[in-house]
């Protein structure tokens, strides 16, 4: 993939097609605000040596979007201040995840800070859902879209007609809400905000990366997968199952992966809000720790 410019958005992609555990960022040029630096290390130390960088923005507080970061300890930088906590402690950010088990923090802890790069930060400043931002180069509006964090932000870039829309990035995988403060429904609210944005070029942080046309049928396509889960969940439950039970079918994944460490906790956060969510519908039932339709 090679890099993109918008006027004054610059794409820069991410190693590997920007796939996890690399993202795809983006500079704007001129003003020097870099978003999202996870993806190339090596680039991203050329652009601040080079074109330097003025602020960091972070459009949420996942691993795969901050793995860089530590390259800006100098550099003020911004988020959402629903997703600002698990920045400042790796243990907070454990528990963003609703890792309750100590096996898996035991894994995950030295994955961070050893390929992540995690270190504690505070935010010099949160972003505000609505705020106009006139910059030297560009206005962009900061557009909360909750769900797959509760402070996730996408932001528009007005004059090029820009959207950037982090992690909601309509790849065949789905959308992700398996953290613990994850939403469905608010999933599917901003993704519906996101199709009415009056843009011309959409951006986001995986794979295809920038879309050139309206997405179209990616949209409902993106937004199905939701609803596939949910019906494979359903037909499971034909049949009382536990919770380990339903990890185990691989409805999200497909079949099992390893690590199991890393794909299980996904696999039990994203079935998990499915649970809670036909739980509190009426839709299934839970008796002696199975659920059942």
């Amino acid at each position: 993939m090679k890099e993109r410019c918008f006027g004054a958005v610059r794409f820069i992609p991410g190693q590997n097609k920007g796939k996890y555990p690399y993202c795809h960022s983006v500079y704007i040029e001129g003003d020097g605000i870099l978003i999202d630096p996870a993806s190339d290390r090596e680039r991203l130390i050329h652009l601040k040596e080079g074109s330097g960088v003025q602020h960091v923005w972070l459009s949420h507080w996942h691993e795969d979007h901050i793995m860089h970061l530590d390259l800006f300890d100098d550099i003020p930088f911004l988020i959402s201040s629903a997703d600002a906590p698990p920045l400042s402690d790796v243990e907070i950010f454990m528990d963003a995840y609703g890792f309750s088990d100590e096996t898996i923090r035991e894994y995950w802890r030295p994955l961070l800070i050893n390929q992540f790069h995690y270190k504690p930060r505070k935010p010099d400043r949160f972003f505000k859902n609505g705020e106009r931002m006139h910059l030297e180069t560009v206005t962009v509006e900061v557009i909360h879209t909750p769900g797959h964090t509760p402070g996730h932000c996408s932001f528009f870039f007005e004059e090029p007609r820009v959207l950037f829309m982090g992690d909601y990035d309509l790849t065949p995988f789905g959308p992700w809400y398996g953290d613990r403060e994850s939403s469905i429904q608010d999933t599917i609210a901003s993704i519906e905000r996101l199709k009415h944005v009056p843009a011309d070029i959409w951006i986001t942080c995986h794979e295809t990366g920038v879309f050139e046309k309206d997405p179209g049928d990616l949209w409902d396509q993106y937004l199905g997968i939701i609803k596939r889960r949910e019906d494979k969940l359903l037909s499971l439950l034909q049949i009382p199952k536990t919770m380990d039970e339903i990890v185990d079918a691989c409805i999200v994944y497909g079949r099992p992966r390893e690590p199991r460490a890393f794909f299980s906790i996904g696999e039990r956060g994203i079935m998990g809000k499915h649970v809670e969510d036909l739980l509190e519908k009426s839709v299934i039932k839970k008796e002696n720790g199975h659920f059942f339709v």
